[in-house]
Order: C-alpha cells, then sequence, then structure tokens
C-alpha cells in the first residue's frame, strides 16, 4: 500500500501548517478560548475564502478540489498540532460525508454552503444510555408536513456552541437498537424548540447539552437507509480524529524531549537518564504505530463495510492507547508543572486525554473489533 503523498497534497500540509502557525500562537490560542465567543469565526471564513480548502476533500463536481480523505488527514493532523477548535470534523468529515451519500440537489446545495463556509455542523449524536452505539437512540422524529419534527436530548455535543446546524440522530421507526429505524437530521442550532446549555470542555474547547420539543427538522439521505451511510461517515470522522491525535502526540513528543535535553539534574541533563530514555522510546514507537495505523485506516475507507470497520476500530484502539502512554509520559517526564496552565504540555494532554474517548473509547472499539473478526 502506497503512503507517498502527492505534490498537491504536500502543497496542502505546507499551505495549512503555515496558516495555522500564524494564527494559532499558544498565547493566542489562550486568549481565544478564553474569550466570550470561545474561538474566532473568521479563521473558517478565511480556511474558505483564502485558504479554499474546505473544499479540499469533495469532488470537482461538487465544487470542491477533488481529494478525499487523505486530505482531511493531512488538514486534522495539522490541526492537532496547533490544538485548532474549528469544526473540521463535524462540518467536512461527518457532515460532509453524509451528504456525500445523498444523491440529491438540496445535498449538493448543502455542501456548496459547507464549502463556503457558511454552514457549519455540530454532530449531536451521544445520549446518557448509549455508550456510544449509534443505533441506541432515544430520540424521536416525526414526519410533519414537507419536513420533520424532533424531540429528545442529546448531551456533551462537542462544538454545538460554534455551529449553525446540529446533525442530529433520531429514531422514526423500530424499538431501541433497531438500526433500521435511524437516520440522521439537519436542525438549525437557534431554531424554535432547539435548546442548548452550554459548557467549556476540559481541551479548550465548548460543548452544550441539547433538548428538542417539537424542533423542525430536515432529513438527510434517506430514511430507511440511514444508519448505512451514517456508519459509513462516522468511521470517517474516526480515521479523521485519529490523525489530529497524532499531530497532538508529535508535538506532545517533541516538546518532551526537547524539555530531557534542557532541563538538568545532577550536573547532567535529565535526558542521560537511561530510565528516561526508555520511556521516551516507549512513547516514540507508540506514536510511530499511531501513525501506521491511521495511514492504514484512512486508505481502507473505501474498501467494503466490515473491511472498513476493521480497519477504523484497530486504529482507534491503537490511537487511544497511545494517547495515554504519550499524555502520561511528557506530563510525567515534565514534572509537577506538565499539568500547569501555562505550559502548553498540559493543553496538548487534556486534549489527547479527550480524544481516547471521542467517538468511541478504546473497550468500545475493542468490542467492536471483536464483533468483526471473521467466523
Amino acid at each position: 500500500m502506497d503512503f507517498e503523498y502527492t505534490s498537491e497534497q504536500q502543497m496542502l500540509r505546507e499551505s495549512i501548517a503555515r496558516y495555522l502557525g500564524d494564527r494559532y500562537r499558544f498565547a493566542e490560542r489562550q486568549a481565544m478560548v478564553r474569550s466570550a465567543a470561545g474561538w474566532r469565526p473568521q479563521i473558517w471564513q478565511e480556511l474558505g475564502e483564502q485558504l479554499g480548502i474546505l473544499g479540499a476533500p469533495f469532488s470537482e463536481a461538487l465544487g470542491g478540489l477533488g481529494g478525499g480523505a487523505v486530505e482531511s488527514m493531512i488538514v486534522m493532523e495539522e490541526f492537532g498540532r496547533v490544538l485548532a477548535i474549528e469544526p473540521w470534523l463535524d462540518t467536512i468529515v461527518i457532515g460532509g460525508g453524509l451528504l456525500r451519500r445523498w444523491d440529491h440537489a438540496r445535498a449538493r446545495e448543502l455542501i456548496g454552503l459547507i464549502i463556503a463556509g457558511q454552514l457549519r455542523c455540530a454532530f449531536a449524536y451521544p445520549e446518557p444510555h448509549a455508550r456510544f452505539d449509534l443505533t441506541d437512540v432515544a430520540t424521536t422524529a416525526v414526519a410533519s408536513g414537507a419536513g420533520w419534527r424532533i424531540d429528545g436530548f442529546k448531551d456533551g455535543v462537542a462544538g454545538a456552541p460554534f455551529a449553525t446546524h446540529l446533525l442530529v440522530t433520531a429514531r422514526h421507526a423500530g424499538g431501541r437498537r433497531d438500526p433500521r429505524g435511524v437516520a440522521v437530521y439537519l436542525v438549525p442550532r437557534d431554531g424554535a424548540g432547539v435548546a442548548l446549555r452550554e459548557y467549556p470542555t476540559v481541551d479548550g474547547s465548548r460543548a452544550a447539552d441539547v433538548r428538542f420539543e417539537a424542533a423542525s427538522a430536515e432529513l438527510i439521505g434517506d430514511a430507511d437507509a440511514g444508519i448505512d451511510a451514517l456508519e459509513a461517515a462516522v468511521d470517517e470522522g474516526v480515521a479523521a480524529l485519529c490523525a489530529e491525535a497524532v499531530g497532538v502526540l508529535r508535538c506532545l513528543l517533541a516538546d518532551t524531549l526537547r524539555y530531557a535535553k534542557e532541563r538538568r539534574q545532577f550536573g547532567a541533563p535529565i535526558a542521560a537518564n537511561q530510565v528516561l530514555q526508555h520511556r521516551m522510546v516507549d512513547m516514540y514507537i507508540a506514536l510511530e504505530q499511531a501513525v501506521s495505523m491511521t495511514c492504514m485506516a484512512t486508505m481502507m475507507l473505501a474498501r467494503p463495510a466490515a473491511e472498513r470497520r476493521r480497519a477504523v476500530s484497530a486504529a482507534k484502539v491503537q490511537v487511544g492507547k497511545a494517547a495515554r502512554l504519550v499524555g502520561q509520559g511528557a506530563v510525567q517526564i515534565h514534572g509537577a508543572m506538565g499539568m500547569t496552565d501555562d505550559l502548553a504540555v498540559s493543553h496538548y494532554f487534556r486534549r489527547a486525554t479527550l480524544i481516547e474517548s471521542q467517538l468511541g473509547s478504546v473497550d468500545h472499539h475493542c468490542a467492536r473489533l471483536e464483533q468483526d473478526i471473521p467466523a
């Protein structure tokens, strides 16, 4: 399997790295996440209008640049390097992934709005009882005239305060965990019947608990085949999230190596300590395994569902384990200062910790792997 990037993909990486490097210095990010808004909407607009990269994973027929999952992997890794909080994962990967699978004029219209930076999504799927199961949905959808009405509750919806619309999983038929009755609906965040309780998250971003009471909604795709498109789009999201984790872990390791060379104890840098050398080698190995598994999962996204599922879950398991090993190692080698708010390492550690459970924990994906092992 070829892991070489094309010249266009290399240019994309250099372009986004240069742009984010100029706008996401650590002190600037801290000021941004502590502001009333919690983010800078103009960055999202500039990504669309100046860099034109919001269309990178979409085909030229849809108004994009003709890329795909590899382009999202590149962007998400660079997001991870600077702890960017822009909604690429929910809007471009999951939202765009659902819309790409819907051969309809409305889908093309919505993708156009995404590429222009006018439509931002938050993926409202978590429910208190569900434990990452996409089919365990209590939120209901009822047809109402030409549209739908949504009733229910979603908790911990990442990025909801920054979104213009929510991508809501809801049940229009069947019983609990029946995959045939689940579909995805587009709901305006500020629409009637939508109530958000917003709060900051440990990684500096923001989330919200969302309650829907007869909220007007628009069905995305086919109600009777919604779960297949949803699972495929979420798998693409998991692979992209793994790429973000790679960017985070690269910075954690680099900062730890630099600190170990500079910090002196008993007249020598602590990097000379053999125990710490072994610890940092373990961190490096875990990172490289995460890189390889992320690349493999990304390349397998177009394969049949069972192969795709296994590759994505295997990558998420490895990334989750690497996030814990590298994150904890970085904090411990830095000592007590490793958890202080003024040190970038603590913020990378927090993001790595949250990624462990986002879109499925290690335990969840291990169980998913067991289900998909051929008899």
